[in-house]
């Protein structure tokens, strides 16, 4: 069973949503690098959607998180602009941040420390959804 949080989807609102997750993590053990891997990708994917879903008017998130068979689901859904962080190509990480240019490295680094993650514009919604083993 996933739980819920509905929030606005703004920057100030990522402390509660790391509270949340964390919460979820916590209630089964979960490892705290395994936490702390988490939060760093969930941060990247909530500002993301703070920052760029929604024109001055803001929307909301809809954060799911549950825990099955030692597998973290993280989902974060918003009704925003359509958007894929998914299809744009990773940055080459083998030149200098000046060469490398901007943009792309915070999802590279949710794509390269999740197990899994996917897109899908379901129903008018961005979904993003990513998985992470948290035991053995």
């Amino acid at each position: 069973m996933s739980l819920r949080l509905i929030t606005e989807a703004k920057t100030e609102k990522l402390d509660e949503v790391l509270d949340f997750i964390d919460g979820v993590l916590e209630e089964v053990g979960c490892p705290m690098k395994t936490v702390t891997q988490i939060n760093i990708a969930a941060e990247e994917i909530f500002v993301n959607i703070a920052h760029y879903a929604y024109g001055p008017e803001g929307g909301s998130a809809e954060i799911l998180a549950d825990v099955a068979d030692g597998v973290a689901e993280i989902t974060f859904i918003d009704g925003g602009t359509p958007y894929d962080p998914l299809a744009r190509p990773d940055p080459d990480v083998t030149l200098s941040a000046e060469e490398r240019g901007i943009g792309g490295l915070g999802i590279y680094i949710v794509k390269k420390s999740m197990d899994s993650v996917s897109y899908d514009y379901i129903d008018g919604r961005n979904v993003f959804t990513m998985r992470k083993r948290i035991t053995g």
